[in-house]
C-alpha cells in the first residue's frame, strides 16, 4: 500500500480513532468503577456505624462509650484494614484494630445532617477510605465524631483486575472495530476501483466516457472528466484536420516543384534541379510523416473495436507483392494459424504488415519469411524476415532509440518502419529489429492476445 494511498490515510484515522476511544473508554469505565466501589464500601461502612450508633452513648464524665462493638471479627484485629473510633474533647473509643494508633480527625468537624467521606493516610502505612459524622445523642449535647475507615487496598486491587480484564475486552472490540473500518473503506472506495477502470478505458480508447453510474459525490467530478475529454477531443479534431488540410495541400505545390525540377534539368541545370529534387524530398518526407501520425492517431482512437487474422491479412498483402516487379521473383514464406487473432483493426493491419512486407521484399535477396505464435507470457508474436543486406546500422540504431520521422536516413528509406513502429505502439504493442539470421531485417511484432484486450475493456 503506497505512502500516499487514501485507503492507508483512511485506515490509519479509523485505527487512531479507534485508539482513541478505547483508552477513552478505559481510563473513564475504571474511574466510574472505582467510584462504583467506593459507594458500596460506603455502604457497607453505614451499615457498621448503624450498629455502633445503636450503642452509643455518654459516660457519667460525657465521654463516648459503646459497651457492645460490631461483631466483625475485622475490627478485634490488629491492624486488620478495618476500624472504627467515636470521639468528642472528653474522650476516645476506638476498636481493637487500631490498638494504640487512632485516626485522623477532620478540621472542621462534618455536619449532623450527612455521612462525608474521603480518603486519608492511616496508621500501619495505610491509605484508608474514611466514612464520618457528627452525631448528637440529644438536644444540647456534645456533638460526638463517629468515623469508620477501610483500607483501600482491596479497592486498588479490585480496580486492578478490573483495568486488566476490561483493557482485554477493549482491546478485542478495537480489532473488531478497526477490522470493521477496513471493510468500510474498502466498500466505500469500490467506486473508485470502477472510476480507475474507467479512466484506463478512457486513456486507451479517447471516443469511450465514464459512466453516470457511480455515487452522486463523485459526480460532479465524473461530469468534469467527460467535459474535459470532449474538449480534449474537439481540440485534436480540429488539430487533425486542418494537419491533414495542410499536407494534402502541399502535394499540390510539390508536384508543381517536381515539373520545374524536370524542366530546369532538361534545360541543363542540373545542379539547380538536384537541388529541387532534394528539397521536394524533404517536403514529401514531412508530408508523409504527418499523414502517418494523423493515421497513428486514427488507430489509437479505435484501439481494442476488434480483433483481426494475421494470416488473411498476410496472404492478402502477399498476393498483390507477388504480382509487382520487385517481388515477382521472390518465395513469400507465411507460417500464421489460422486461429491467431491480433487486437488491431483489419484494415489497420493490412496497412501495417502492407509496409513491412513491402520494405523486406524492397531488400530481399530471394526470401521473405512471415511467421505467427502465441508466447508462453500470453502474447500475440508476429515475426518478418528477410535475407536481404539488412538495415544500415545508423538507421538501426535510430529506430531502435525512438527515433523522428524526419529522421530515417538519406533517401527516407526507414520512414516506413518508424511509422509501423508507431501503429504498433498505438495499438499497445511492441515492436523490436535486429538482425536476421537469414542475413537481413528481422522485425517482431507483439501484443496482448485478443481476449486479454477485451478484459482491459471491459
Amino acid at each position: 500500500m503506497r505512502a500516499h494511498s487514501l485507503r492507508l490515510r483512511l485506515l490509519l484515522a479509523a485505527a487512531f480513532a479507534v485508539l482513541v476511544a478505547m483508552l477513552i473508554a478505559w481510563f473513564v469505565m475504571t474511574w466510574l468503577f472505582a467510584r462504583h466501589i467506593e459507594r458500596r464500601v460506603a455502604m457497607e461502612l453505614e451499615n457498621e456505624a448503624i450498629i455502633l450508633l445503636a450503642d452509643l452513648k455518654l459516660s457519667p464524665q460525657q465521654e463516648p462509650q459503646v459497651d457492645e462493638a460490631p461483631a466483625n471479627p475485622r475490627f478485634n484485629l490488629p491492624s486488620s484494614g478495618l476500624y472504627w473510633q467515636v470521639s468528642n474533647a472528653q474522650g476516645m473509643q476506638r476498636s481493637r484494630s487500631l490498638w494504640d494508633e487512632s485516626l485522623p480527625l477532620p478540621e472542621p468537624l462534618p455536619p449532623l445532617s450527612a455521612w462525608r467521606t474521603r480518603s486519608v493516610d492511616g496508621p500501619f502505612g495505610q491509605r484508608l477510605f474514611l466514612l464520618e459524622r457528627s452525631i448528637s445523642l440529644s438536644a444540647g449535647s456534645q456533638p460526638i465524631l463517629l468515623q469508620l475507615a477501610q483500607d483501600k487496598v482491596l479497592q486498588y486491587v479490585a480496580r486492578k483486575e478490573f483495568g486488566r480484564d476490561l483493557g482485554l475486552f477493549l482491546a478485542i472490540l478495537g480489532a473488531v472495530l478497526i477490522a470493521a473500518a477496513a471493510l468500510q473503506v474498502s466498500v466505500g472506495l469500490k467506486p473508485l476501483r470502477k472510476l480507475r477502470h474507467e479512466l484506463i478505458r478512457l486513456q486507451n480508447h479517447p471516443a469511450s466516457r465514464l459512466t453516470d453510474s457511480h455515487p452522486r459525490e463523485i459526480a460532479p467530478l465524473i461530469d468534469a472528466i467527460n467535459r474535459l475529454a470532449d474538449a480534449r477531443e474537439a481540440d485534436l479534431t480540429r488539430a487533425k484536420r486542418r494537419a491533414a488540410d495542410l499536407a494534402h495541400s502541399l502535394k499540390t505545390p510539390l508536384a508543381a516543384l517536381e515539373a520545374q525540377s524536370n524542366r530546369a534539368r532538361a534545360a541543363g541545370a542540373s545542379e539547380a534541379a538536384d537541388g529541387i529534387e532534394h528539397a521536394i524530398s524533404a517536403m514529401t518526407a514531412a508530408v508523409n510523416a504527418e499523414l502517418g501520425r494523423l493515421r497513428v492517431d486514427t488507430v489509437r482512437n479505435q484501439l481494442y473495436t476488434s480483433a483481426a487474422s494475421p494470416q488473411e491479412a498476410a496472404e492478402q498483402i502477399v498476393g498483390v507483392i507477388e504480382h509487382t516487379a520487385i517481388g515477382e521473383s521472390l518465395v513469400f514464406d507465411v507460417d500464421i494459424p489460422p486461429s491467431l487473432r491480433v487486437p488491431v483493426p483489419l484494415d489497420d493491419l493490412k496497412e501495417l504488415l502492407g509496409a513491412l512486407l513491402e520494405n523486406a521484399a524492397r531488400f530481399a535477396r530471394r526470401r521473405v519469411c512471415m511467421q505467427g505464435q502465441m508466447t508462453a507470457a500470453g502474447k500475440v508474436e508476429l515475426i518478418i524476415e528477410d535475407d536481404g543486406r539488412g538495415v544500415d546500422a545508423v538507421i538501426l540504431h535510430t529506430l531502435q532509440h525512438r527515433g523522428k520521422l524526419d529522421e530515417a536516413g538519406p533517401g527516407h528509406q526507414g520512414l516506413g518502419l518508424i511509422i509501423a513502429r508507431e501503429l504498433v505502439e498505438a495499438t499497445n504493442g511492441q515492436i523490436q529489429l535486429t538482425h536476421s539470421a537469414l542475413g537481413g531485417l528481422k522485425i517482431v511484432l507483439s501484443w496482448p492476445s485478443a481476449s486479454r484486450a477485451d478484459t482491459a475493456q471491459t
